[in-house]
């Protein structure tokens, strides 16, 4: 038996419209032609998709273009934090060696002599 199937018909076209899920490629295409002009009201008719939600997924992809674009390729802050990141860990490096060096030597442990 089909799901809704006791229900009246308009329930029942109701019922499988809300059920329809959209996938990212078809929600995009529908966004992409609100983006281009075409009229909200035209598109929802034609997509079956409620004004109130076609406008909700208008805001997201403008908001993740947004996010998108923000984002700067080359940045010298980066850069330079990453130079510096480098640094601190060839520092890093450069102490636990001569801990080692130390502790081979005795220089640091009081108490023992040099080999």
């Amino acid at each position: 038996m089909k799901p809704f199937a006791l229900a009246p018909k308009w329930l029942q076209e109701v019922a499988v419209a809300d059920i329809q899920r959209w996938s990212r490629k078809k929600k995009m295409e529908v966004v992409l032609r609100l983006l281009q002009g075409e009229p909200l009201d035209t598109v929802s008719r034609d997509t079956g998709v409620e004004m109130s939600r076609l406008e909700a997924w208008r805001t997201k992809a403008i908001t993740g273009m947004e996010l998108g674009l923000k984002e700067r390729e080359g940045d010298p802050l980066l850069a330079e934090l990453d130079a510096a990141k480098r640094h601190i860990g060839e520092l890093t490096m450069e102490v636990e060696l001569l801990r080692e060096k130390g502790k081979r030597s005795g220089a640091f442990w009081p108490g023992r002599s040099r080999k």
